[in-house]
């Protein structure tokens, strides 16, 4: 088989990991890939946004399968095109990816069908969303309704810092059209879980847990980024929530879909809060995450391919998904200044060792030139490794990390410790 991936992070180096493992596949590219990715596929000078230079490929190249692995080209009705000439995809239809690229809708969905959520209000009047934060106090959130690149999110431990962030979004357009509406929502506690479920639309097979660690600094310190890592299984997600999670929130939410004409087959990714009231969703994704791919993808024994070809045949249900018995963790490494300004273009040395101490490395912002590995973005290797316990995973991880050497590096230290 020959397949094409669409995007050029960690998540994609991961997902094309997984399926170079199957030897039914005989060809992959990647649009546009990264320099890790290059060494596994054949990367193609396209931006996973450039639809019509996509679409020009695969009805040149006829590939057996396309991932479409980022939110916006999903949101931009990728899979869509890519089903209208002939073209087997993996990933939701635009009216489905509307679960992430919209969060209002997302909120409203849950509120019509019961799904438990925060409390939220949406608003496109700046006056009018300064007046109901100060009538809520704080702390309190204010999202950007749309894709924000995971940076449309501030909670807020203060009014001042809550209107601001209106001010950022709606007057100042920091965010672009993604924040010409913002959702602003009840601060919840508790401890937060990633859950990925593969769904064909009607059955929901939920990956291993995750821990997410959105924060730049240690001790959840700094602004939001992209993911700062994760660990896998997720210690707070026991299998009294799973069952709670399933029947409550994973369940309704695609039958909520169906019900809506939104059939959504695909990744569903399910960000939670285990408040004192029990699980809530914080958030939809409607694709793998970023970092938690790079961790939960390396625990599965069953081929990634079979489970694509069972959510698009929507046969998911005749399919039975093996997890291996153990746990991961991935560290991810920035570059100085992220998620605000950084420079790029540091030569990154040391990857032999980390693989040669048992590591898994997955390139985020990396590029080639000639025999040189560089720096090319702000979130730029995600090191993975794996253990009979969390503590071990985590050790070699960070002996792994250790290994790796660019200008300006750092990582979080404290991965998988709350």
């Amino acid at each position: 088989m020959n397949i094409l991936i669409i995007g050029g992070g960690g998540r994609e180096h991961a997902i094309a990991w997984s399926l170079s493992k199957d030897p039914r596949v005989q060809k992959i590219w990647c649009a546009p890939g990264n320099g890790g990715i290059a060494q596994i596929a054949e990367c193609l000078p396209i931006k996973a946004t450039d639809l019509d230079a996509i679409l020009a490929f695969c009805a040149e190249k006829r590939p057996d399968l396309v991932v479409v692995a980022p939110d916006d080209p999903l949101a931009l009705g990728l899979v869509d095109r890519l089903e209208s000439i002939g073209i087997r995809a993996f990933g939701p239809r635009q009216n489905a990816a509307a679960i992430e690229s919209s969060k209002s809708f997302a909120k409203d969905l849950m509120h019509r069908y019961g799904i438990p959520t925060a409390k939220y209000r949406v608003f496109d009047n700046p006056e009018e969303a300064c007046a109901y934060i100060r009538a809520e106090g704080d702390p309190i959130v204010v999202k950007a309704d749309g894709l924000a690149l995971g940076k449309g999110v501030t909670v807020a431990q203060t009014v001042d810092e809550a209107l601001a962030a209106v001010e950022n979004a709606l007057s100042g357009h920091a965010f672009g059209k993604a924040g010409d509406r913002v959702v602003i929502e009840e601060c919840l506690t508790g401890p937060e879980v990633s859950v990925l479920c593969f769904t064909d639309g009607e059955t929901v097979c939920p990956m291993v847990s995750a821990q997410d660690h959105k924060r730049a600094y240690d001790h959840d310190q700094g602004p939001n980024t992209g993911g700062m890592g994760s660990v896998s299984p997720n210690r707070h997600y026991t299998p009294e929530i799973a069952a709670r999670c399933m029947k409550g929130i994973f369940q309704p939410t695609v039958d909520a879909m169906r019900a809506e004409g939104r059939l959504f087959q695909g990744v569903l990714y399910f960000g939670l809060m285990l408040t004192p009231d029990g699980p809530k969703v914080i958030e939809y994704n409607a694709r793998f995450g970023d970092p938690e791919t790079q961790s939960v993808l390396p625990l599965l024994e069953t081929s990634l391919l079979d489970i694509m070809n069972a959510v698009i045949d929507r046969r998911l249900a005749s399919l039975s998904i093996r997890w291996a018995d153990a746990c991961t963790a991935c560290v991810v490494l920035a570059s100085g200044g992220y998620p605000g300004k950084y420079l790029t273009g540091y030569e990154i040395t040391g990857l032999d060792a980390a693989k040669a101490a048992g590591a898994l490395v997955f390139h985020a912002g990396t590029k080639l030139e000639g025999d040189r590995l560089l720096t090319a973005g702000g979130r730029v290797l995600g090191i993975t490794a794996r253990g009979a316990t969390p503590d071990e995973a985590l050790q070699n991880a960070y002996r792994a990390v250790d290994c790796i050497h660019f200008s300006g590096a750092f990582c979080r230290r404290d991965i998988g410790r709350r």
